[in-house]
Order: structure tokens, then C-alpha cells, then sequence
């Protein structure tokens, strides 16, 4: 997990991990994950979900098809996702399946790539905004509360001067030249989306 993830979500996401609450995470990175590790709360049940191929961490649920999770219909307060979404071939299939996962009332957290370079994990197919990610939430019933790309790394050179958005843009055009040349993002943009079901 790279650190932007971290960053968006203990500034977005770690407040709706309340004592208690029960929490599927999608594709997890280790055992416990980077994300349970944050949070660090025993009073949670965390369940983890991923593709039957993954036999290198030990997983609560494997499923054949992304699109099709061997769970019950409302079975968890939050389905939180990192790096997962960019990887799923039929996303518009994908979503309603978290959706139908969580309870009324629960969160859909996912954090995806924006500016990462492609990675095959088995597939790579997705880079996706916020107004394309509204509407996926949108389409499988879900609320959006919170929509943001950021680079939080770059948070650092605001106290350099200049606008927020002038060093996105100069990030921007730097992790192109990087990805040009095969050279790691200095910043990464992320998508933080944290959606609600009604």
C-alpha cells in the first residue's frame, strides 16, 4: 500500500470504523491487512474477500467470479476496497455486488488509482474520475458522500507557495514524464469514494 492510500484513508474513511461494526475487506494486501493494522480495533469482525487464485494470504471468502461474492444479501456494515476496482473487468457488474453485500445504511469505501502506471494483477483496465465513479455508486443504488482525487503527498509544497491546483497540475506532468521514462510517481493521485446505502 502506498502512502497516498494511507493518507486518504485516515483522512476520509477511518471515522466510520466504529467499535462493533462488522467489515468485508476486497482484496486485501497481508494478514492482518495494512487497513485492519490502522484501524486497530478487536472489536471488529474482518472478513476478507478475493479471486480463488490468491493462496498467499488467507482469505475469509474466495470466489471464481468477480462478480459474484458467496455472501449474504446486507451482511456488512462497510465493504472497503484499495487498488482492487482498476483490476475488474465488467466494474458496472462489480459495484452492485458491493452494494447488495453491505446493509442499509452501510458505507461502500474504495480507493482507487488515478495516475498509477498500468499493472497487470491478473488484468489492469480502469482509471477512474469522480464523475464516472458517482455514476457506478449512483447506478447500484448507493449515495455518494464523499468523491475526492487527491495527492496528499504533495500537501508538503503548499508551504513552498502557489495554489493546491498548480502543483497538481506540475505532479501531473511530472508523473507523466516519470511513466514516460519508467520511472516511479514522486505523487500519487488517488480516488477516495465513500458511498452509503440507503
Amino acid at each position: 500500500m502506498h502512502q497516498n492510500t494511507q493518507l486518504l484513508f485516515k483522512k476520509h474513511a477511518l471515522g466510520y470504523f466504529k467499535p462493533g461494526l462488522r467489515i468485508l475487506e476486497i482484496g486485501p494486501n497481508a494478514q492482518p491487512s495494512n487497513f485492519q493494522e490502522i484501524v486497530k480495533d478487536s472489536s471488529l469482525t474482518w472478513h476478507t474477500l478475493d479471486l480463488s487464485f490468491r493462496n498467499d494470504i488467507p482469505l475469509t471468502y474466495k470466489t471464481s467470479d468477480e462478480n459474484v461474492f458467496p455472501i449474504e444479501t446486507g451482511s456488512y456494515d462497510i465493504v472497503l476496497s484499495s487498488s482492487v476496482i482498476e483490476h475488474v473487468r465488467k466494474i458496472w457488474r462489480w459495484m452492485p455486488e458491493l452494494a447488495r453485500v453491505v446493509r442499509p445504511g452501510g458505507h461502500v469505501i474504495t480507493i482507487s488509482p488515478v495516475s498509477w502506471e498500468y499493472h497487470e494483477d491478473p488484468v489492469d483496465c480502469w482509471r477512474i474520475y469522480p464523475e464516472g465513479m458517482k455514476a457506478l455508486c449512483e447506478d447500484a443504488g448507493l449515495k455518494v458522500l464523499t468523491c475526492e482525487w487527491e495527492a496528499l503527498g504533495i500537501e508538503r509544497l503548499r508551504k513552498i507557495g502557489g495554489s493546491v491546483q498548480l502543483w497538481q497540475k506540475l505532479a501531473g506532468l511530472l508523473n507523466l514524464l516519470h511513466w514516460k521514462l519508467r520511472l516511479p510517481c514522486e505523487a500519487a493521485f488517488d480516488l477516495m469514494t465513500i458511498a452509503q446505502k440507503p
